[in-house]
């Protein structure tokens, strides 16, 4: 097939955040999540990938449940339940929790970009 690029599965992110990022972190792109599969420097390309299932921060504080559709709130680079308030920036509707989690725990098993998200408006 002439027009076939990829899999899809990763994609070639440029990292314009002012600091490193650091393999396993979560990564947004656009109004979809990745989770980096490098360092990657500031100003330089590196591998994120956007499907699968990843441990990733959660913020502690509320529980989430098996399926929720987890926010993931961008300033403190964490996921939330759906049931709190997203704020400016926060990425709503792309990612499910594969597993529950405690309030008090600090990681959640979440499958990424199982939806459409959207980005949260000011």
């Amino acid at each position: 097939m002439k027009n076939y690029i990829q899999a899809g599965s990763s994609l070639l992110f440029v990292n314009a955040t002012g600091g490193t990022i650091a393999s396993g972190s979560p990564v947004v792109v656009g109004n979809q999540i990745g989770v980096a599969a490098v360092d990657i420097a500031d100003g330089e390309s590196g591998t994120v990938q956007m499907c699968e299932v990843f441990a990733l921060p959660k913020s502690a504080g509320s529980a989430i449940v098996q399926g929720d559709a987890v926010i993931f709130d961008v300033s403190a680079s964490a996921f939330v339940p759906s049931s709190a308030t997203p704020a400016e920036g926060d990425i709503v509707g792309a990612c499910t929790a594969w597993e529950a989690a405690e309030s008090a725990a600090t990681s959640v098993a979440v499958k990424i970009n199982t939806g459409v998200g959207t980005v949260t408006p000011a």
